[in-house]
């Protein structure tokens, strides 16, 4: 995982501080050229550390992902780590399992509501 300081920790500070955003606003937010924001952007999602979502695939609407909001708290060791990608996805195992026990939870939740309401 290769940063671009400062852009990339500033775009994450924008999302997390502003939520869901499109590159025109986070150009303002963080007083980088929308080329810049841009070019960042997918690089960051291929990271994990945004997701763009929808409603559409073009929207060019994002958010912060765990990943990324634990990418902030761990910023200052970006120049040291080693490995700052295994650092910030380790950074807090048990919320991860949680979450990923929690879309189980739904999923199964849903698939028994659909056999006993076959109608829906």
């Amino acid at each position: 995982m290769k940063l671009r300081q400062p852009t990339d920790f500033r775009i994450l500070e924008a999302l997390e501080k502003t939520g869901r955003n499109v590159a025109t606003n986070l150009e303002a937010h963080t007083n980088k050229s929308r080329e810049n924001i841009n070019t960042r952007l997918p690089v960051l999602v291929d990271y994990g550390l945004v997701e763009k979502i929808g409603p559409a695939e073009r929207s060019g609407l994002y958010e912060i992902t765990a990943d990324g909001k634990s990418a902030l708290i761990h910023r200052d060791q970006y120049k040291d780590a080693d490995d700052f990608e295994s650092l910030i996805q380790g950074s807090d195992p048990d919320s991860h399992r949680s979450a990923t026990s929690q879309r189980s939870l739904t999923r199964r939740e849903s698939e028994e509501d659909d056999i006993r309401n076959p109608q829906k």
